[in-house]
């Protein structure tokens, strides 16, 4: 049984969000973020957490039925969820995050990832 660090929820998809999940980068706001940040994001409502450590290198992720496996978490990345709702997922299989604010994952289909981002959609990462 995997232990959930983060369980949300997608509320709205921003207009931009497709064109930067093809090229492998989804950023995560909370739902009532300002307007100029939700044309970039998704949206989400979080139903789980988020826990107090965050997740570790190996985790997985799950966006709907897409699952990836985090490969590195940037310095400030988990502080800016609990407080947030923030944070830029990276499918770019790196490992170490070039930005504070960043937690990396393996990379998949920038198609099924797409296709996962639609409202009500839930997005999960564990160990």
């Amino acid at each position: 049984m995997m232990s959930v660090v983060l369980r949300t929820r997608i509320t709205a998809i921003g207009p931009e969000v497709v064109e930067l999940a093809e090229g492998g980068v989804v950023i995560l706001f909370a739902d009532g973020s300002p307007p100029e940040l939700a044309e970039v994001a998704v949206l989400h409502e979080v139903e789980d957490g988020p826990d107090e450590t965050g997740p570790h290198v190996g985790a997985s992720i799950m966006i709907g039925e897409v699952r990836a496996v985090v490969t590195a978490v940037g310095s400030s990345a988990w502080a800016n969820v609990r407080e947030l709702g923030h944070v830029v997922l990276s499918f770019n299989g790196a490992d170490k995050a070039e930005r504070p604010g960043e937690i990396c994952v393996s990379e998949v289909a920038s198609s099924m990832l797409v296709a996962s981002l639609v409202e009500n959609a839930v997005i999960s990462i564990g160990e």
